[in-house]
């Protein structure tokens, strides 16, 4: 891996796991210490984060962690309810139903109390959405979305009610698609984003730092 790519994939898990808080100030010389690489390939990682939306200028030469409130949350869930109830539509039509009525059981028995296991078959479930969709664009205005998600998601994982309830509204999904009902697939995503942007939504303002 080149040192820019090896400086923006760690910089990418620390900002999206929360190491790196909204606010942090990443400055040039501290970062390129301790991530072991020179100053031109984290200049090259910041570009690629400024470009994703995930650090921002506070003056000319102070590169700092974006922050993300509710508005940017509520702005992030408009887009992916456009974006995923389209998605499920298309899957339904043109993708391999067996394959979504597999994950459908994978859903029904996963352990949510292993909140990693739960994401990881999360992130399988969207690869078979996107191969299904079949439309680049598509799927690259997904994953863009999905690198902010990585950062609200963590406000649900110590909600195992909500990790629990999240696993049926997948496995609803996932079986209207391996039915071949688009509109059955598309309500159901609708129903599972509105629930997941509320509990998100209520977590941050019991929690609001």
């Amino acid at each position: 891996m080149r040192a820019g790519e090896r400086a923006y994939a760690t910089l990418l898990d620390e900002i999206q796991t929360g190491a790196l808080a909204p606010g942090t100030v990443l400055g040039e010389v501290e970062q390129s210490t301790r991530l072991g690489v020179s100053r031109t390939p984290l200049r090259e990682a910041l570009r690629r984060l400024a470009s994703d939306g995930l650090v921002a200028q506070a003056s000319p030469r102070v590169t700092v962690v974006a922050g993300i409130d509710a508005d940017d949350i509520r702005a992030l869930f408009e887009l992916r309810r456009a974006l995923e109830t389209q998605a499920a539509r298309s899957a339904t039509v043109r993708g391999d139903g067996r394959l979504f009525t597999a994950l459908a059981g994978e859903f029904a028995a996963v352990d949510t109390a292993d909140a990693d296991a739960y994401y990881s078959l999360i992130a399988r479930f969207d690869v078979r959405i996107d191969d299904a969709v079949a439309n680049p664009y598509l799927s690259a205005a997904l994953r863009s979305v999905r690198t902010h998600l990585v950062r609200v998601r963590r406000m649900a994982r110590d909600n195992p009610l909500r990790l629990s309830a999240s696993a049926g509204e997948h496995e609803l999904i996932a079986r209207a698609i391996g039915a071949g009902d688009p509109e059955l697939a598309a309500h159901a995503t609708h129903v599972h984003l509105h629930n997941a942007l509320t509990t998100i939504l209520e977590a941050l303002t019991e929690d609001p730092s």
